[in-house]
């Protein structure tokens, strides 16, 4: 209840289910004012959009998913379904009934955590955050929740190499983390992609054609997600329309998740998080928090000798799971009955 209390508090309300009291979703303004940043400069000040599920005196799990997730997890939330509602949630691999789910927007990013949505004036301008940017605004949140240590730090993909930042500065506010197909720095051709998509979507930006760019550079991500023989097996067979040039299944499919992209991903929130990813660096010596890693043997974007390669640089106990997956890189979202198991694990 102490936490409840302090939640009230702390910042201007969103909303909160009163039903039961296991449901807090609200906004705190960070009291490091002005907010550095790791790259240089500062923002005036912060304000971090969160959501808590779970029971009042249940220890405290942290969530974060890829640039793409939000603050909604669990099947549970106060908005929408939640990004990883097949496994979060009463019952589930990482129970609600059991823990506490805690999950909040990336600063830079596309909800309603300061970014450059939420800053005007920086809209076109907004200042480089890095995964120890995200990671301290992770720890300033908790303070301001009352919550003094972590039972656990889940991150996945992006979510994944803020955890091991958060681990590297605050070891002491979590107990383990388990960090899912990510690593301690980009692999070179996965930036080279991401960067490609950044020159895509900035060339859309600066002919007013932000969002036509925004749909391209998602369309060729989606084809780093997956897998070559995913691909082979959905997408053959020639065009199905004569007067379409490009009409071949494998570009329908693409074109159709670029399309629903930009119906709730800004291009700038997309061009600040993706730079994020490739400026992000952690030294493996410097983390002495119990970790497990995911990897995914087909990953493109996180090679598996990647992981392997931060796995042996480890001082502290760490365990490396792989898997074999059609799903590639975005099998954290496609195989729940192998991150259930993990998460159970907890």
């Amino acid at each position: 209840m102490a936490e409840l209390a302090r939640e009230q508090s702390a910042s201007r309300r969103i909303s909160r289910d009163r039903r039961d009291g296991s449901r807090v979703a609200g906004v705190v303004t960070l009291g490091q004012r002005p907010f550095a940043l790791d790259c240089g400069g500062a923002l005036a000040e912060v304000q971090v959009a969160y959501e808590i599920v779970g029971p009042s005196d249940a220890p405290v799990v942290a969530v974060l998913g890829g640039i793409s997730a939000g603050r909604y997890v669990t099947s549970a939330t106060t908005g929408p379904k939640g990004w990883w509602a097949d496994l979060c949630g009463p019952g589930l691999a990482l129970d609600t009934e059991r823990y506490r789910l805690l999950s909040w927007d990336f600063l830079g990013g596309n909800g309603a955590t300061t970014g450059p949505r939420s800053v005007p004036h920086l809209r076109t301008a907004f200042p480089d955050v890095t995964t120890f940017d995200q990671a301290r605004v992770a720890a300033e949140l908790l303070t301001l929740l009352g919550v003094q240590q972590l039972h656990a730090f889940v991150g996945a993909s992006y979510g994944g190499m803020v955890a091991l930042a958060f681990a590297a500065a605050y070891p002491t506010r979590v107990r383990q983390i388990l960090a899912i197909v990510t690593a301690h720095r980009s692999a070179p051709l996965a930036t080279g992609w991401r960067t490609i998509q950044r020159q895509i979507v900035q060339l859309g930006l600066d002919s007013n054609r932000g969002d036509e760019g925004l749909a391209i550079a998602r369309a060729l991500g989606m084809a780093t997600y997956r897998t070559p023989d995913e691909f082979t097996q959905r997408f053959g067979g020639s065009r199905s329309d004569t007067r379409d040039p490009d009409s071949f299944p494998v570009w329908g499919y693409l074109k159709s998740r670029g399309d629903d992209y930009v119906k709730h991903m800004d291009p700038y929130a997309f061009l600040t998080l993706s730079r994020s990813i490739d400026l992000h660096a952690v030294d493996p010596q410097a983390i002495t928090v119990p970790t497990t890693l995911a990897a995914v043997r087909q990953d493109q974007l996180v090679p598996l000798s990647l992981v392997e390669e931060l796995a042996a640089s480890f001082k502290a106990p760490c365990a490396l799971k792989v898997l074999d997956s059609l799903y590639g890189h975005d099998a954290f979202l496609k195989e729940p009955e192998f991150y259930g198991q993990l998460l159970r694990c907890l």
